[in-house]
C-alpha cells in the first residue's frame, strides 16, 4: 500500500501526461515556453487571482515573494514553529527574523489571537500555513495586519491548492499566496514547482522580474534576483493534471470526511475542520500516543504513516539562535503526537478499512 497513490493517477492520466510532454519535445522551449503562460492563466482563473506566477518550488515561490516585498536584514516575520522548514528557512536567508507564533492545537494552523501581540515596528509580513490542506484564520489575520499599517500577508499554501475558505479559494485569500507542486502535492508535477499568486500588480511585477535574474528585459537588471523559473515539462505535467483535478478535490473531501467518521466514532483524535472551510487533505493527520511502537505495528500491517512534523522550527539546530524567542508549547505537544496516514484522491475504500482497522487495533495494544 502506497502511502500517496502517484501510479494509479498516472495510469489515469496517461494519454494526456504523454501528449503534453511530447509537445514540450517537439517545439523544444524547455525553459518559459508556452505551457508556463498558459498554466499560469488556468491557475489564475481556478483561484480567482489576478495574477499567477509559477516559480521552480514551494520553497522559491515563499522566497521571491519576500524579495517582492523588500524584505531585508533585520526585519521580523511573523509564522507558526509547526510547518515545513521553508516557510521559516526562506525568512532567515534573507537575513530576517522568524518570530514563531503558537498554534491552535485542535487544528495545528497558528493561533490568531496570539498573533497581534507578537507585532513590533519592525514587523514586515505574516506568513501563516495552511496546514496539512485547511486554511488558517486568514479573516481574522487580514484584519489585525490592515490594523497595523496593511502589513502584508502571505499563505504558505504549498498543502492546500484546492481549498475553501468561507467560499474563496487558498492562495486568493491575502496579499500574496505560495503554493508547491512538489509530487505528492494535492497538485503535483513530477519534479519541483510551485507558484505564486497576487491581485496586486507592483507585486506581480517584481515576482517576475525576480525570478528571472531580476530582468525587466534581457540582460537589463532592475532587481536582485534568483533563477527561479518553473520548467515547461513540468508546466506540461501540471496542464494534464488539471483535467482531473475537480474529481481528485472532490474524492480527496469524501475521503477525508470517511477518515473523520470512522476514527472520530472510534474516539481517535484527528485534526479539526473548521465548518466555514474545507481541507484538501494533503495530509490526512491523526494525534496518538506512543507515536513509535504504533508506527512500528502499523508498518508491521502493511500500513505506511509518516510524521509531519516531528520538531517545531524554534527547536531546531539551525534556528534556535536565529528566531525571536516565543512561547509555543502547543506546538511543542503536537509536534509529538502527530502521525499521518495514507492519503490520496486514489485511495480505495477497501484500504481505507485496513488502515483504520490497523490503527485502531495498534491503540488498543
Amino acid at each position: 500500500m502506497p502511502f500517496i497513490d502517484l501510479k494509479t493517477q498516472y495510469k489515469a492520466l496517461q494519454p494526456k501526461i504523454q501528449r503534453r510532454i511530447n509537445q514540450v519535445l517537439e517545439h523544444g522551449q524547455y525553459i518559459m515556453g508556452p505551457e508556463v503562460k498558459e498554466l499560469e492563466e488556468k491557475l489564475a482563473a481556478y483561484t480567482g487571482a489576478k495574477y499567477c506566477i509559477t516559480v521552480a518550488s514551494g520553497t522559491e515561490a515563499l522566497l521571491i515573494s519576500l524579495m517582492a516585498l523588500g524584505i531585508k536584514t533585520g526585519d521580523e516575520i511573523i509564522t507558526t514553529p509547526f510547518t515545513f522548514v521553508a516557510t521559516a528557512e526562506v525568512i532567515v536567508l534573507l537575513g530576517a527574523i522568524p518570530v514563531f507564533v503558537d498554534v491552535e492545537p485542535d487544528t495545528g494552523n497558528i493561533d490568531a489571537k496570539l498573533i497581534e501581540a507578537a507585532i513590533t515596528p519592525r514587523t514586515k509580513a505574516i506568513m501563516p500555513v495552511s496546514l496539512y490542506g485547511q486554511p488558517a484564520d486568514m479573516d481574522e489575520i487580514n484584519a489585525i495586519a490592515a490594523r497595523h499599517g496593511n502589513i502584508p500577508v502571505i499563505e504558505d499554501a504549498a498543502q492546500s491548492f484546492g481549498a475553501e475558505y468561507k467560499g474563496k479559494k487558498s492562495c486568493n485569500l491575502s496579499t500574496i499566496g505560495c503554493t508547491s507542486f512538489f509530487p505528492s502535492k494535492p497538485l503535483g508535477c513530477y519534479g519541483d514547482g510551485g507558484a505564486i499568486f497576487t491581485n496586486d500588480d507592483a507585486i506581480a511585477l517584481a515576482c517576475k522580474e525576480i525570478r528571472v535574474h531580476g530582468q525587466s528585459q534581457r540582460y537589463v537588471h532592475t532587481r536582485i534576483g534568483v533563477g527561479g523559473r518553473m520548467d515547461t515539462l513540468q508546466c506540461a505535467i501540471v496542464l494534464a493534471k488539471l483535467d482531473r483535478f475537480d474529481h481528485e478535490v472532490e474524492q480527496r473531501l469524501l475521503i477525508g470526511q470517511r477518515y473523520n467518521k470512522i476514527l472520530g466514532e472510534a474516539g481517535v483524535t484527528t485534526i479539526v475542520q473548521r465548518s466555514d472551510r474545507t481541507s484538501i487533505f494533503g495530509q490526512y493527520t491523526v494525534r496518538v500516543q506512543d507515536r513509535t511502537n504504533l508506527q512500528k505495528y502499523l508498518n508491521e500491517c502493511g500500513v505506511p504513516t509518516a510524521v509531519h512534523y516531528p520538531v517545531p522550527l524554534d527547536e531546531q539546530p539551525a534556528y534556535r539562535d536565529l528566531c525571536k524567542a516565543g512561547h509555543t508549547p502547543a506546538s511543542k505537544k503536537i509536534a509529538g503526537e502527530v502521525m499521518s496516514l495514507p492519503m490520496s484522491p486514489d485511495l480505495t475504500i477497501d484500504d481505507q478499512d485496513k488502515i483504520c482497522a490497523a490503527l485502531l487495533a495498534g491503540i488498543k495494544q
